[in-house]
């Protein structure tokens, strides 16, 4: 019997020589961990679709920040669910917004030992729940980006490390980092939502925040599933508007998309693991038919190894239990 020259198990025999000749070095400081603030609550409410996952009210933000830190991870990004919604997203951008409060609270408690970002979008503060206004049944892009500039100077004003816009219109980014400049905050940095694709993937994540339209859809600003070139495109217009950090959303689906960020632009490349994708391991998880921890190192070294730099992730919350399990 002939055997072969090359015998690739001789790099796989011990796991000392496999933890040596690892390419991905996943670590909790690569991960940003989602917190949903509510502040109609005074204690912590279940999200029924994300077994595992709560919203939180204002007055325990900073248990959050304190959970986060703990497990290693420096990043928090910031939903909020406020008491009040409109047409004109006015709770989004108010100086005692729930956001705002909750930003305060944590870089009070914190400083500079975590990184705030505020989500800057419509869609949970309007009572259409689209992300952007609306005037007989189309949402507005270009009235739509002098709030959002608002809702980024409110944050930084609240103390916000970063802003991430992700209501996907046109010129957001420009507006944002225009507005941001002409208050004082040219040193907050925008992390763009560059390749949001309109995705079904979104389900849990709009129980959680509230923030389903109430009608039509947003396929006519969020991405086309199938193209690469229009991505491209965002990642590129989003850089020359300024943006400091581009993300792919959600992360599954389009780790080919990933790759091309990575590949194309000298960034950072940031890939959010949505609120569906979390919640099919969980659900798997409990039914019995997955091992949860194999399968969350698994998703989350994929991702990085398409070429994310940082993770949005809800398993940011377990990170300690599932890296260092074998």
């Amino acid at each position: 019997m002939s055997f072969p020259t090359v015998r690739m198990r001789r790099l796989r025999k011990t796991t000392a020589m496999r933890d040596m000749l690892n390419h991905i070095d996943l670590q909790p400081s690569n991960l940003i961990y989602p917190i949903f603030v509510d502040e109609g609550i005074k204690k912590t409410v279940a999200i029924e679709s994300m077994p595992g996952y709560s919203r939180v009210p204002i007055n325990l933000v900073a248990e959050e920040g304190k959970l986060a830190l703990t497990q290693g991870v420096k990043g928090v990004l910031l939903f909020g669910i406020p008491t009040k919604k409109d047409e004109a997203g006015t709770s989004a951008f108010a100086k005692n917004g729930v956001i705002q409060k909750a930003i305060e609270k944590l870089k009070k408690t914190y400083g500079e030992e975590i990184v705030v970002i505020g989500d800057v979008c419509l869609c949970e503060y309007m009572s259409h729940g689209h992300c952007g206004l609306v005037k007989d049944g189309e949402v507005l892009n270009d009235p739509t980006l002098d709030v959002l500039g608002k809702v980024a100077v409110s944050q930084a004003e609240a103390g916000a490390d970063i802003v991430a816009p992700s209501a996907m219109m046109d010129g957001q980014v420009v507006a944002i980092r225009e507005a941001l400049d002409d208050a004082g905050f040219e040193q907050v940095p925008i992390m763009a939502y560059s390749a949001k694709y309109a995705s079904g993937f979104y389900g849990p994540f709009r129980e959680a925040a509230e923030s389903t339209p109430k009608f039509g859809n947003r396929k006519s600003y969020q991405m086309n599933q199938g193209s690469q070139e229009e991505a491209l495109r965002e990642m590129e217009l989003d850089l020359n508007e300024g943006a400091d950090m581009i993300m792919v959303k959600p992360a599954l689906a389009y780790l080919d998309i990933i790759g091309l960020a990575k590949a194309n632009f000298n960034v950072p490349i940031v890939a959010y693991n949505v609120s569906g994708e979390y919640s099919m391991v969980k659900a798997a998880a409990q039914n019995g038919w997955i091992d949860e921890k194999t399968v969350i190192r698994e998703i989350l070294t994929g991702i990085k190894r398409a070429g994310a730099d940082l993770i949005i992730t809800y398993f940011a919350k377990y990170i300690k239990s599932w890296l260092n399990s074998t």
